[in-house]
């Protein structure tokens, strides 16, 4: 009898694809739970052990092994390798994968941003809906080609027909609606139907497949009780466990879909005020003990208009995404910020990037798109998964700006897909590393537009073992590679503390924030927000130091773990892996650990159990891995089980996460224990001296803080008696010049001089001003018996006013128009007198990192005199004593003296001409960043 070939296809496509699964599996490390099932009906998560970014990585080699076609949506739907091979059997006359196409850019027809006073961001649609109602605002895409645009008429229509819908459900201002959507138009209508509402949008993700529903809603069970939500938008598969949910959810009236809401017909209420909330944003990963970060529309709309700023955003802008809408990157980075200034934004389905990266790019090539941002992980999904055919006649170079955020940024993935890409356009100063968290509604540092990454080299131990950020040497091997995520943005504030308070440059500590972007807290708990909010700064829960004015994260002090872009609580895990019979409770460990190949974290579970057995140890390990997976959506990438005493606690019997990893990556974990006396020692070491190190820096830095004020003091003391009864100015300068000289070394401050004083006749001297300390090391460095230039303030006090005269300090009413123009003639006097001036032209200071605009007046004097100004930049006097405390820091300082500017010509022309030469001179020497003017 002759074989059927269609049987013989199917068998030999099964056992292609348990290969591929299989391949795969070992790979990753992976352990497949078989059990009694045949490999074809195991589960891809459960018993394979497979999460969303390796199933895709499976569609892929499937794809390419056998020449065919998958739909991107096959990652949702399939449950097992026998769903794969049915969507084989109806794929198998599928046409390939479409190659180049041409740009076909969106048609943008004249637009302006939302106005800068727009209050609400339903005011922000409406002024959008009048103004240019029919331009495209939105385009999704599914990355074959088949588009739908919605405009920003249809999505305020929409939206009313679906506020309508809930009014008329008693949905009452101010209740949270959960929409939990994939993406899609329903999402964009859901959410502003809400606002329209006057209710508050509360975004959760969607299950990953549809068959996971019942199970998705009971993990999410604790996020609807948080926010008392009055009502769940979500699929029609949503209402088969309505019933079941309202048992769970007290306060949750029913599930609805956007097409049964827009069917209603009730009132809809009057304009929200600025500082309603807007927005419920729940931390990815946060179900056990959920955060709902709250923020108002002005929240929002400062933080849209601040990153717009960063990024030069306009309406000639079009933005393409993949990320997720209940993702504050995707939500308010991407669509929000988009909807404000009037950039078409171009968005696909995260699984059509997951199962096929190349299509993001394309995307970006067809809408010569300007705008993208993406985690880590995105870019080296790029690199791995992308091959060369597949994007023959790729052209990237539209790109203005792609963000690089939301999770740890790789140094070496940057360089990677930079030289990769670039034979596509890709311009490396398009790559942004951002740094941002919900709680500053998405972002908070931006680093300037057009300047390439910058990576800074430092010294692995000085670090690790003593939170200095110091330079490593030219091709030191140790050396740790940290990326900048830049300045904060514009009306935002950070700084970086230890135990003592407010650190300088180079040194790390937990980074704080705040501004008008920052949340007010979390909703409905108090607990978490009073950890959040502290003194008026909010804790981010990362480690971080600042140079030269950019952020550099360097870890984060508390112990989420952050996969693909999504926060995940260890604590949850923990106690879910605890509960599986067999595990010792309160003895699970969950952390994360970089994996370089993926750009991202994977996730370890620990556990300790007494059994011994193998097959008991091989049912115990499927086991957690299922509790855990019921967590994570899939297992997490490692389990490992230990004996009793394995996983290090503090002595109040408190999991150490950190020391855990740390022994996991040194591959001790779980080694046979040591001795009583051993461990005792090791304990100290690894809890008592961390601690010992962190209070004996405390002590020194309070020593050194009461030595600095001595020793200034003490200076002081003999300055102020000789600077007025010694009779020449001369010889007053010369002793403040030896007094300044003695207090910086007394104080152990390295003064570092570079440049030489230009040898001109009646120069002024133009500097920074950065700190109080500025003062004292300007008189140490500038020669002669130069003239301050100081505010009228100073005169009237007891101590300053008598010792500034002695000096023949100018003193200038900075609030009197009048009274300037009269200063300026005191000035020009005393120049044409032929006195050598000094002008702090910001004419003030503030505690954060910045060089401010520069006042006209110096400028004006140097102009019509016809005098050389020489530019003094000071660094490092802001790190010694910043503005608004008076806690003294060990920092060294710079000095750098410029080459003499002329001015050319005596014009008010010429005086702007002149002080913006001088003030770039500064800025290039301060090592600072620009905080003038946008």
């Amino acid at each position: 009898m002759d074989k059927d070939p269609v049987a013989d296809t199917t068998q030999q496509r099964e056992a292609a694809l348990v290969g591929l699964a299989q391949d795969l599996a070992r790979e990753l490390g992976l352990r497949p739970q078989a059990g009694r099932r045949a490999a074809l009906d195991m589960a891809l998560g459960r018993d394979w052990g497979f999460d969303s970014l390796s199933r895709a990585e499976l569609l892929l080699r499937i794809e390419r092994a056998l020449a065919i076609h998958l739909p991107a949506q096959l990652l949702q739907r399939a449950e097992t390798l026998r769903d794969v091979l049915a969507a084989l059997e109806r794929a198998a006359s599928a046409t390939p994968m479409a190659g180049a196409a041409a740009p076909r850019p969106i048609v943008l027809t004249e637009a302006e941003p939302a106005p800068a006073d727009a209050p609400t961001l339903t005011d922000v649609l409406d002024w959008h809906t009048s103004e240019h109602g029919d331009r495209t605002h939105l385009v999704l895409t599914q990355g074959d080609g088949q588009d739908v645009s919605l405009s920003y008429r249809e999505l305020a229509e929409r939206s009313h027909a679906v506020a309508r819908g809930l009014r008329q459900r008693g949905v009452e201002t101010g209740e949270r609606i959960a929409i939990m959507l994939p993406t899609g138009l329903d999402f964009f209508v859901a959410f502003f139907g809400t606002l329209y509402a006057g209710a508050v949008p509360t975004p959760i993700y969607p299950p990953a497949r549809p068959s996971q529903f019942a199970e998705h809603l009971a993990r999410q069970g604790g996020i609807l009780r948080n926010a008392g939500a009055a009502l769940l938008i979500a699929a029609p598969e949503a209402g088969s466990v309505a019933a079941l949910l309202r048992l769970q959810v007290g306060s949750l009236r029913g599930v609805a879909t956007v097409d049964a809401l827009a069917a209603g017909a009730g009132a809809l209420p009057g304009p929200a005020h600025p500082d309603a909330m807007a927005l419920l944003q729940y931390t990815s990963g946060s179900t056990g003990d959920p955060k709902g970060v709250v923020l108002s529309h002005a929240n929002v709309l400062a933080n849209i208009r601040a990153m717009g700023e960063a990024m030069d955003a306009g309406p000639a802008d079009r933005f393409v995404s993949w990320l997720p809408l209940y993702h504050d990157m995707g939500l308010i980075g991407a669509w929000l910020g988009s909807l404000y200034f009037a950039a078409p934004l171009v968005v696909m389905p995260p699984i059509t990037f997951l199962v096929r990266p190349e299509q993001w790019l394309w995307a970006i090539h067809r809408h010569r798109a300007t705008l993208s941002a993406a985690p880590n992980f995105a870019f080296e999904l790029c690199l791995r998964r992308i091959a060369d055919a597949a994007i023959v006649g790729l052209d990237l170079g539209s790109l203005r700006m792609v963000a690089n955020g939301s999770e740890a940024v790789s140094a070496e993935t940057l360089r990677r897909f930079t030289a990769r890409f670039a034979p596509y356009g890709f311009r490396a100063e398009a790559m942004a590393p951002v740094y941002g968290l919900a709680e500053n509604a998405v972002g908070l540092t931006f680093p300037p537009l057009g300047r390439a990454p910058v990576v800074d080299r430092v010294r692995r131990v000085a670090l690790t073992a003593h939170g200095r950020a110091e330079p490593a040497a030219p091709g030191e091997a140790d050396a740790l590679e940290l990326v900048a995520c830049g300045r904060p943005l514009r009306g935002h504030e950070i700084r970086i503390v230890g135990p003592a308070g407010e650190l300088g440059e180079r040194q790390e500590g937990r980074l704080q924030f705040r501004g008008p972007s920052a949340t007010g807290g979390y909703f409905a708990n108090p607990g978490k927000t009073a950890d959040l909010i502290e003194g008026g700064w909010l804790n981010s829960g990362d480690l971080a130091y600042v140079a030269g004015g950019d952020v550099f994260i360097t870890g984060r002090s508390k112990d989420i773990i952050i996969r693909a872009g999504q926060h995940i609580y260890p604590e949850e895990i923990e106690r879910a892996v605890g509960d599986v019979p067999g595990i010792r409770k309160g003895c699970v460990a969950v952390f994360g650990v970089r994996d370089p190949r993926a750009g991202t974290e994977h996730v370890v579970v620990a556990a300790e159990t007494r059994e011994t057995d193998t097959a008991r140890l091989d049912t115990l390990r499927a086991l957690a891995a299922e509790a855990a997976a019921r967590l994570l959506d899939a297992p997490p990438e490692q389990l490992v089980l230990l004996p009793p005493r394995s996983i290090p606690k503090t002595s109040s019997g408190k999991l150490r996460r950190a020391a855990t990893r740390a022994l996991f990556e040194q591959g001790q974990l779980g080694r046979r224990p040591d001795s009583p006396a051993r461990q005792v020692l090791r304990l100290l070491a690894a809890g008592l001296l961390p601690q010992a190190r962190r209070a004996a820096a405390a002590v020194a830095a309070l020593a050194y803080a009461g030595w600095w004020w001595l020793v200034l003091i003490g200076g002081a003391v003999v300055a102020w008696p000789g600077v007025l009864l010694l009779p020449r100015l001369a010889w007053r300068w010369a002793l403040l010049r030896t007094l300044a000289k003695l207090v910086l070394w007394l104080m152990r401050i390295r003064l570092d001089v570079t440049g030489t004083w230009p040898a001109v006749p009646r120069p002024i001297f133009v500097t920074n001003h950065a700190s109080y300390f500025d003062c004292v090391v300007l008189a140490a460095v500038l020669p002669g018996a130069p003239v301050f230039i100081a505010k009228n303030e100073l005169a009237a006090q007891a101590i300053a006013g008598p010792f500034l005269r002695a000096l023949e300090t100018l003193f200038v009413d900075r609030s009197d128009p009048e009274g300037g123009v009269e200063d300026t003639r005191t000035a020009l006097a005393a120049a044409a007198a032929g006195r050598a001036l000094v002008f702090f032209p910001e004419g003030t200071f503030t505690r954060a990192p910045g060089l401010l605009p520069f006042r006209l007046g110096a400028f004006v004097i140097a102009a019509q005199q016809g005098l050389d100004v020489i530019p003094v930049a000071l660094h490092g006097t802001r790190s010694v004593l910043r503005g608004g405390q008076w806690w003294p820091r060990h920092h060294g300082v710079a000095v750098r003296i410029g080459a003499a500017v002329a001015p050319d010509g005596r014009d008010f022309a010429a005086a702007i001409r002149l002080r913006d030469k001088v003030r770039a001179a500064i800025l290039a020497g301060c090592g600072e960043p620009d905080a003038g003017p946008p």
